[in-house]
């Protein structure tokens, strides 16, 4: 009887399951080619530059740590990227374009480089698309200028 009332219990979940009420995802994780779009994102009213961005940033989460000390993942920690030089963080094993790229990060090269990462440095490995939105753009770089000692 209990081994009946148990595959009742697995049989109801899984059917639930098939249901056509998709639950709310709780994360996800979107892979992008080389050169496809970011597409745009809507924020609430109200909201600064820097906080705008840091929901917008929450797409680069996968890939770039932000906290002081933190060990860069798949991209670097961006956390102090302004003043730095490209491609001279130590714990990161950037590609050769990025680490013969000759400027130092301010929020304009950031937004250039989210602008177009392929066309700002040729031959970056960097794998997610432009962030073609002009507003999201200029709210991320916002968002990583502020992360300072």
């Amino acid at each position: 009887m209990k081994r009946l009332a148990l595959i009742t219990i697995i049989a109801t979940l899984g059917l639930s399951a098939c249901s056509s009420e998709s639950p709310e995802p709780v994360e996800q994780i979107i892979v992008r080619t080389p050169g496809e779009t970011v597409p745009a994102v809507e924020t609430s009213d109200g909201d600064d530059l820097v906080t705008t961005g840091r929901k917008a940033f929450a797409a680069c989460v996968a890939c770039h740590a932000v906290e002081q000390g933190e060990p860069s993942g798949a991209g670097p920690n961006l956390f102090g990227i302004v003043g730095r030089q490209a491609g001279t963080l130590a714990d990161f094993a950037y590609s050769d374009a990025m680490t013969g790229a000759d400027f130092t990060w301010n929020a304009e090269q950031l937004e250039a480089f989210l602008a177009n990462p392929a066309e700002k440095v040729p031959g970056t490995t960097m794998v997610t698309g432009a962030v073609t939105d002009p507003e999201r753009r200029s709210a991320i770089a916002a968002y990583l200028v502020s992360l300072t000692e």
